[in-house]
């Protein structure tokens, strides 16, 4: 082999392995976002950062995890009865709102591929969220996944349709429904 030969094989290892290094390091950049900074950065979460603001779990959500989080949208809130979410972000019911918020948060990196029909995923918040699949759709407690596998540095996020309640708000709010319908006479 001649010597031009070797000089022209070195110099194109030398750009595919800095083009190689230019995508890693592009690819880096962008996991370099914790689950917080991917939903500041997206307008359609930021009643979910609102939310994680006033129930002081910002920085748990910076930490290194891993986390999976089933990011309700900005209309799954506005979906809400009536007052839940005013009542939720109000600094007396900061206990209520880190249960609603924990209760979507899975205490490890779960991908859309690690899903199954009939799953049971344990929540941060303790209770336990069940996982379906419909017609190829996942589902968490009946909310829609409707964009999946987000990669944040320090976990997954999962965007739904839904505010998913853990049992312990569900069972508090049917409660107040029924004293509602009581005081009424609609019973």
């Amino acid at each position: 082999m001649n010597i031009s030969k070797i000089i022209k094989s070195v110099f194109v290892l030398m750009i595919a392995l800095g083009l190689t290094a230019n995508a890693q390091a592009q690819y880096d950049n962008m996991n370099k976002k914790d689950i917080v900074d991917l939903a500041v950065e997206t307008e359609a979460l930021s009643t979910l950062v609102t939310a994680v603001k006033a129930a002081g779990l910002v920085e748990t959500l910076k930490s290194e995890g891993p986390f999976t989080v089933f990011a309700p949208t900005n209309e799954a809130f506005n979906a809400l009865p009536e007052g839940v979410l005013d009542m939720l972000l109000k600094p007396e019911n900061k206990d209520k709102l880190v249960a609603v918020l924990t209760y979507h948060v899975v205490p490890a990196k779960v991908m859309s591929g690690d899903l199954s029909d009939g799953m049971k995923a344990e929540t941060v918040e303790g209770s336990v969220a069940t996982i379906t699949i419909t017609d190829g759709k996942a589902k968490v407690d009946g909310a829609i996944v409707v964009m999946a596998d987000i990669i944040a540095s320090n976990g997954m996020v999962h965007v739904i349709d839904q505010v998913i309640l853990p049992p312990s708000i569900k069972e508090a709010l049917s409660a107040a429904n029924t004293m509602k319908d009581e005081a009424k006479g609609d019973y």
